[in-house]
């Protein structure tokens, strides 16, 4: 069966239910910037000097909170998972943590696991899931087995395609070709009681994926896509290539023969600290926006 149809039937039954359940889903954005976040180390360009004096201008790594009404979970425990874990449990007031997803062994998306370990958090068991070449590198490297030792996290196994029912939340795993060195990497179809959202935060450009990201879009409400740079002349002495991400400039251009409806629901996330769409008064981020799409910001929430 063509994914097309798993994901078609998948958001089907979603909808099918919405009448035996009455809980909303909420997902809520905790952070957009790419993994080493916003301002980078080391960093002395206008892109960070000025976030460094004012801190309302700097932006955490990518990171979502899903709330279930009765527990929210996290996609990728980043660098700036102690702030993103409090703003999670301040918005899910009264809600506790009941897992964390993660997307892939990049360090903006699982090195913050140090914080639930005996040196700070010290967690019982909490549910970590995983896909299979990840959970093989949390086990056999450290620090990250010490966590599994301890029983500070618990890994659960994740499939490609493959739903996670957790009460009227489900999330489908979907396996994009990145930078693989030490696992392999998914982004996420979240499905609520009504509606639904695809998380892509990182893919090496959309024609190496056998999945058509305009029909994906096509079926569902809400898409945080790979924004990590604006175009190929970002970041001067550095090949990009040996980065590959899709340029915010291509993904405009491959979704052209959108809809306007289609185009009203990307959102562009994991923004480079050099990437101008951190800028609202930036041309690049005008001509996002003339476009029929939008830049994710931290705060804003999702209904599902």
């Amino acid at each position: 069966m063509s994914l097309s149809k798993i994901i078609l039937g998948f958001v089907i039954y979603g909808y099918m239910c919405a009448g035996l359940h009455a809980q909303e889903i909420e997902v809520l954005i905790l952070g957009i910037a790419q993994d080493a976040g916003h301002p980078q180390i080391g960093c002395v360009k206008p892109c960070c000097s000025e976030s460094y004096k004012n801190t309302l201008n700097q932006h955490r790594v990518a990171s979502l909170a899903i709330s279930d009404g009765e527990n929210f979970y996290i996609i990728d425990a980043t660098p700036s998972i102690v702030e993103q874990y409090q703003t999670a449990s301040d918005h899910f007031s009264g809600m506790s943590l009941g897992g964390i997803f993660l997307t892939h062994a990049h360090i903006g998306h699982y090195t913050g696991l140090m914080h639930f370990g005996r040196e700070a958090m010290s967690s019982k068991e909490l549910p970590v899931y995983v896909m299979p070449r990840m959970k093989n590198f949390l086990e056999k490297n450290g620090p990250w087995s010490q966590l599994v030792e301890l029983k500070n996290i618990e890994l659960h196994d994740l499939q490609d395609e493959k739903p996670v029912s957790l009460g009227e939340l489900t999330i489908l795993p979907l396996e994009v070709p990145h930078r693989d060195e030490f696992s392999e990497t998914v982004g996420y179809l979240i499905k609520g009681s009504s509606s639904s959202l695809l998380y892509i935060p990182d893919i090496d450009k959309w024609v190496t994926w056998d999945r058509p990201i305009d029909k994906l879009i096509s079926k569902v409400d809400f898409v945080l896509l790979d924004g990590t740079f604006f175009d190929g002349d970002e970041v001067p002495g550095r090949n990009l290539y040996e980065i590959p991400h899709p340029f915010v400039v291509e993904s405009i251009e491959h979704l052209r023969n959108l809809s306007d409806e289609n185009k009203n629901k990307v959102y562009f996330i994991h923004l480079n600290h050099t990437n101008p769409l951190l800028d609202t008064d930036n041309e690049a981020y005008q001509r996002v926006i003339k476009e029929g799409m939008h830049i994710a910001k931290r705060g804003m929430t999702f209904q599902l």
